[in-house]
């Protein structure tokens, strides 16, 4: 089918908006406490590179599988919402426990339970932006909510530069105000979101999203997107070990957020233009750049040592994300049923987080043992495989076509 001309092209839905504007409030909260938590936890508490590795794939990993199950859930009721309230909720609730806490422990246990909550609301958020999104503009809809999601992920960061110079590197006192804007984001759920007209009907029995039966009810090419995703995910190591990276060449403590500010501005500023992109192009071609972009970012964060090298491989890094993350979202609503699509989201983040856990770990032994350019580089040889493998997509595999049973024209 041709590609839509501006003029046929349907709106975006207010309901694509209202989360888009939710994520940006929840990033900004949670992107003010996570530019300067790795450098609380390692400079003032004391707890090693290796084991901030294992928190950070841990807690990530447990909003990745947390997900398969809430995806499930949210089918089996037929319904989004209140799973998106309880999550959004939950994590707000964690954000005063960041300056409350005197140990490592409190700190883990509050950012465990803000990426529990995370998880729970992950996967039927992405399955409701599949709901309501027209199918000819999907990767629009999903690039645009990824794009104010980084908008947040950018503004954090920021406050919280301003902030330490305001406090005197008073890290403390700067983590109460991640509390503003969570509570923000859960009333824009109560009264902005809405479930999908014509969703589909709650079904009369849960059954697990790990059973035979509903694995047996995704097609090929779904699975190739997970292996893709799953693998890209083992490449890709948490943002912490940027922000790791900056402070070890040099970088003033308040400055520290710069790093974050970099990644997500130029994650935000390319994932909507992606997202437009794959509706005309095809999503494969540029998820193939995005990977190419993460091993060039890889390169200059390991094989450079200046601060001019350190904010290009960041910026680049950013791209990357803006490349992948919202076309990856669109293949996995294409390649599901639209019955099943907060499991899809859900088993393909299970894989995932397997993953990150690996990731995690291994990145930070890599670090201990062997330096930061070996860990930077590890990551460029990983992520080789996700790539040749998006560029030799079996020809059976590689139409990623909204299936025929996909309402055209529902909206919101």
């Amino acid at each position: 089918m041709p590609p839509l001309t501006p003029s046929q092209r349907p709106s975006i839905p207010r309901t694509v908006w209202a989360l888009g504007l939710v994520s940006l409030f929840m990033d900004l909260s949670s992107e003010l406490v996570h530019a300067l938590l790795p450098v609380y936890l390692v400079t003032t508490m004391g707890m090693s590179v290796a084991a901030l590795g294992m928190l950070e794939g841990a807690a990530e990993a447990t909003a990745m599988i947390v997900k398969v199950f809430s995806g499930s859930l949210s089918d089996w009721l037929g319904r989004r919402k209140g799973l998106l309230l309880f999550g959004y909720g939950l994590a707000a609730l964690t954000k005063p426990l960041f300056p409350l806490a005197e140990t490592p422990a409190v700190v883990v246990t509050a950012r465990l339970v803000d990426r529990f909550g995370k998880g729970i609301r992950g996967a039927p958020r992405d399955a409701l932006v599949a709901d309501v999104a027209p199918p000819g503009i999907r990767g629009a809809c999903f690039g645009l909510r990824q794009s104010m999601d980084t908008i947040g992920a950018f503004a954090g960061p920021m406050l919280a530069i301003v902030l330490m110079l305001a406090f005197s590197d008073d890290i403390r006192t700067v983590l109460w105000f991640a509390t503003v804007p969570a509570f923000v984001a859960v009333v824009i759920i109560l009264f902005g979101v809405r479930d999908a007209e014509g969703a589909p009907a709650p079904r009369a029995t849960f059954r697990s999203p790990l059973h035979w039966h509903s694995m047996r009810a995704f097609p090929g090419r779904y699975w190739y997107v997970v292996g893709i995703g799953a693998i890209f995910t083992l490449a890709r190591f948490s943002e912490a070990f940027l922000v790791l990276r900056a402070r070890q060449t040099g970088l003033d403590i308040a400055w520290i957020p710069a790093v974050m500010v970099v990644m997500s501005l130029t994650y935000s500023a390319s994932a909507y233009p992606v997202g437009v992109l794959s509706d005309r192009w095809g999503r494969r071609a540029l998820l193939a750049c995005g990977l190419a972009l993460l091993i060039a970012a890889d390169v200059l964060l390991g094989a450079g040592s200046s601060m001019l090298t350190l904010f290009a491989g960041v910026a680049v890094w950013g791209l990357h994300m803006g490349f992948t993350q919202g076309i990856l979202a669109a293949m996995v609503a294409e390649s599901a049923p639209p019955s099943l699509r907060g499991t899809a989201f859900g088993v393909f983040n299970l894989a995932s987080g397997v993953c990150m856990v690996l990731s995690g770990a291994i990145a930070g032994w890599i670090w201990d043992r062997h330096g930061a350019p070996a860990t930077f580089l590890t990551g460029a040889a990983l992520a080789l495989v996700p790539l040749v493998m998006c560029l030799v997509t079996p020809r059976s595999l590689a139409a990623l076509k909204p299936p025929e049973s996909d309402s055209p024209s529902r909206t919101d």
